[in-house]
């Protein structure tokens, strides 16, 4: 375990992944889908103005006025969550001209509104506007357009109509059905792309706060990546790191990061090793509430994923009967990987695309099995004279 990704990839992704001998130098633009467009502005190498990104970004500007009619006035029963940028409402607008629109006519949008004036919350609402503003991509959420009119400080994106992977994984009750391992797979690989697009030689953004409440999800589950306000430009020429204050969300950065405060593309790679390892246990990277020596998953989880068996006693209860112990371990391993301490053992994002599309692949030839054959499999069989892990209780995972 102590090798780095770079030493290991072609063993790890051909042999474990069924990928060719030459994978590792597959290129992610020619492994993304060629009907997905990409629409790239140069992005300056001197930081922009705020007149400069305002100027330059192809959003629609809206008014106070017309937002407040679109949203039927901020009503509470519009809200379509809180965070700490604001509050989001739910909001119709006309599809062409964008003009307000009665409740239920046009296409439905999500208004962020600033909840407060002060220089971070303008300073986030910025960031959000200089690079929505000037990406488009498959896996990044659309920002339509902002409103700057007093003190007032509104963005405009599409609507997402199932919400964030977060209230998917963890939303409990009778009445919520579980993500299946499947499309838990298709969104890995979304927001992994959508990751790998930004690290990219054109973009050169550093994301900074990529977390399950960060992922949305269209109408067929497909992943975008969203709220852009700690986002940072890399670093550019022969430096190695941006120098930043420390901030996002506890449990997803980087140790080096928190430590040194330098931010690189791996820390983000570290984050998505965390949300990796949320998807395959079902469980938040911080949990007071689970036992003592629980509370992080990174750190009680990862003796667990070295092999299969020990990665059951990680692997979320809900996907029983689906087949995944195999899938699992290869997933368990590239989250091993993305969560190296050393940022250099780490791998990049487009290799981190590379596995997630050959995983992907075999998604599709999983079959169902009983939940007879679940056991039989994980437990060795009755008669093999394997030990016998037994299934570990709700309590030990969900407390």
């Amino acid at each position: 375990m102590g090798l780095c990704w770079s030493n290991r990839i072609k063993s790890y992704t051909c042999s474990n992944t069924g990928l060719s001998s030459k994978c590792g130098s597959r290129d992610w633009k020619t492994s993304s889908s060629s009907s997905s467009k990409v629409l790239i502005v140069s992005v300056p190498q001197t930081p922009r103005s705020e007149g400069e990104i305002l100027q330059s970004s192809n959003l629609k500007t809206f008014t106070f006025s017309e937002l407040k009619t679109a949203t039927r006035n901020f009503r509470p029963d519009s809200v379509l969550g809180e965070g700490g940028f604001g509050s989001v409402f739910k909001g119709w607008v006309d599809e062409h001209s964008l003009a307000a629109t009665r409740p239920g006519t046009g296409i439905m949008i999500a208004v962020k509104r600033l909840n407060q004036v002060g220089f971070q919350g303008h300073r986030e609402w910025l960031a959000e506007i200089n690079y929505l503003g000037q990406f488009q991509h498959p896996n990044l959420v659309k920002l339509i357009g902002y409103c700057l009119e007093d003190d007032h400080r509104l963005l405009v994106y599409e609507f997402m109509p199932r919400g964030s992977m977060e209230n998917h994984l963890f939303r409990r009750g009778s009445h919520i059905q579980p993500l299946s391992w499947k499309i838990r797979m298709k969104v890995a690989l979304g927001a992994a792309r959508g990751l790998a697009f930004l690290h990219s030689a054109e973009a050169k953004v550093i994301y900074r706060d990529f977390k399950t409440s960060n992922i949305l999800l269209d109408s067929n589950y497909s992943a975008k990546l969203s709220d852009f306000g700690l986002a940072r430009d890399g670093p550019t020429g022969d430096n190695s790191h941006v120098s930043t204050r420390v901030m996002g969300t506890h449990g997803y950065a980087a140790p080096e990061y928190l430590s040194t405060g330098h931010l690189t593309p791996k820390s983000d790679v570290y984050s998505f090793g965390v949300v990796l390892l949320e998807m395959l246990s079902g469980q938040r990277a911080i949990d007071k509430n689970r036992p003592s020596g629980q509370h992080n998953l990174v750190e009680w989880a990862k003796p667990y994923l070295t092999n299969k068996r020990r990665v059951f006693r990680v692997l979320d209860t809900r996907l029983e009967g689906q087949h995944v112990l195999s899938q699992a371990q290869n997933l368990a391993n590239l989250a091993l990987q993305c969560l190296a301490g050393e940022p250099k053992c780490r791998p990049n994002m487009d290799e981190v695309v590379m596995v997630l599309e050959q995983l992907q692949e075999q998604v599709k030839e999983i079959p169902k099995i009983s939940q007879k054959e679940h056991n039989l499999k994980v437990n060795g069989g009755t008669n093999g004279g394997q030990i016998a892990y037994p299934r570990p209780s709700a309590s030990l995972l969900y407390a």
